[in-house]
């Protein structure tokens, strides 16, 4: 049954990359020994950083040990929304009201200026707004998502209607859920587009990107910083991090903050035009109330469904990854049962341990990370935040500023809780649908 789904020409390389290769090496050459700010990592937290820096005037190189764009800014499923993670009512009990009003606000601001960036900067990208619907898995998850929807909507204007379960294959054909929220306002579009289009703009801003360069290390050096890779160091004025879910253990105050969690997805084979009406007769980006999120959506060109959550306890192979998807998917949408899927892959997303993101100084070092699933606006806002703070901009502060960037004894960057922890949660998904 495994090896039935599985195309014969299957790719473990994302759906995204087809028809594109990862940018080759823009930068010729060795890096030079010397930088005004050194950004180290190429997605979309350092490469936005690198935008506000090189368009202020400042002398930007761009360092990352794989191609630009490897890891999960060209890996993810390319929706993005306002929404937030946590609950207002979760923060509020955290944080307290005011605090959690302004960490809302602040997640908001985060997909209005990605929206606008890709706006002002003319990026081709596919984004549109498709609206996202917050399908409702099992009988008693309805009632509170529409509970917390119409918080959203009283207290920061996020639209969102409720969809009875009687009237929900007017959004999405499937029997498997018990009714949806439906938030017109979200959107999606194809990140590796997005991060070519981001990439294109950094370097004609004068920035100077060189791959295959990984960091072993960053050490102060009087008011600046040596930046160490394997065969050479170079001196720099400043320092960005931005290697979210892909840090390693050359920066190991920031490693033990971060939980690295692989998020799998597949793509179907092209599909009828009045299949995919049925399934999608929207084109809604979906995700359900489970707390072991599937999330999936058509894609842009409306032909496949891409299909991705968490499907295993410990990191696995898109071999073993793609047919569990696929029995995932089948339960939403029988009809499915005998597509092939062409691409299946993974990408490490960076959750932390109090579900927020996180954008500071450590040390002297700049940081932007942890974005909790919720990648595509807030790497790109928190980027844009770190370059501000380090050009002394008032409008660099941030509503993560005072918050702790938590850590746990014993933890120093491999989750050993994660396998008993997903099966847990998991438990109480199938339990309650």
């Amino acid at each position: 049954m495994a090896a039935s789904v599985l195309a014969s020409n299957l790719k473990a390389t994302p759906y995204w990359w087809e028809g594109h290769d990862l940018p080759a090496h823009p930068s010729a050459g060795s890096p030079p020994e010397q930088a005004e700010v050194v950004v180290i990592g190429s997605g979309f937290t350092g490469l936005s950083a690198a935008l506000t820096l090189a368009r202020a005037g400042r002398q930007v190189m761009i360092l990352d040990a794989e191609q630009p764009g490897f890891g999960c800014s060209t890996r993810n499923g390319g929706q993005v929304g306002p929404r937030f993670g946590p609950s207002f009512a979760e923060l509020s009990r955290a944080y307290g009201v005011d605090k959690a009003r302004r960490l809302k606000r602040e997640n908001h601001a985060a997909y209005d200026y990605l929206t606008g960036l890709i706006a002002e900067e003319g990026i081709e990208c596919d984004f549109r707004t498709t609206g996202h619907l917050l399908c409702a898995h099992a009988p008693d998850r309805f009632e509170p998502a529409v509970r917390a929807a119409e918080t959203e909507q009283r207290e920061f204007g996020i639209e969102a209607h409720a969809i009875p379960k009687g009237e929900q294959h007017r959004e999405v054909g499937s029997d498997a859920f018990h009714g949806a929220v439906l938030f017109p306002g979200g959107g999606a579009l194809d990140p590796m587009k997005y991060h070519q289009g981001l990439l294109a703009r950094v370097l004609a801003a004068g920035a100077t990107l060189f791959t295959g360069q990984r960091v072993t290390g960053v050490e102060r050096d009087g008011k600046g910083f040596t930046v160490k890779l394997a065969d050479r160091s170079i001196t720099a004025g400043d320092v960005v991090l931005a290697t979210n879910g892909y840090t390693k253990e050359a920066m190991p105050w920031w490693r033990r903050r971060l939980i690295p969690i692989g998020s799998y997805i597949i793509a179907t084979e092209e599909l009828d035009p009045a299949l995919m009406a049925k399934l999608c007769p929207k084109g809604r980006m979906l995700h359900e109330t489970r707390k072991v999120v599937y999330y999936y959506r058509p894609s842009p060109d409306n032909r496949r469904i891409l299909f991705g959550g968490r499907v295993a306890l410990s990191e696995t192979d898109p071999r073993v990854s793609g047919p569990r998807l696929h029995t995932a998917m089948v339960r939403v949408w029988p009809e499915l049962g005998d597509v092939k899927v062409t691409h299946s892959w993974m990408g490490f997303v960076a959750f932390t341990f109090d579900e927020l993101p996180h954008v500071g100084v450590q040390d002297g070092v700049h940081y932007a990370m942890g974005y909790c699933g919720n990648g595509v606006p807030r790497s790109t806002f928190y980027g844009h935040k770190a370059a501000l703070k380090i050009l002394g901009r008032p409008d660099g502060a941030s509503e993560m500023d005072q918050l702790d960037f938590q850590t746990r004894p014993l933890y120093y960057g491999r989750p050993w809780f994660l396998a008993p922890s997903i099966a847990y949660y998991k438990l109480k998904d199938r339990l309650a649908a």
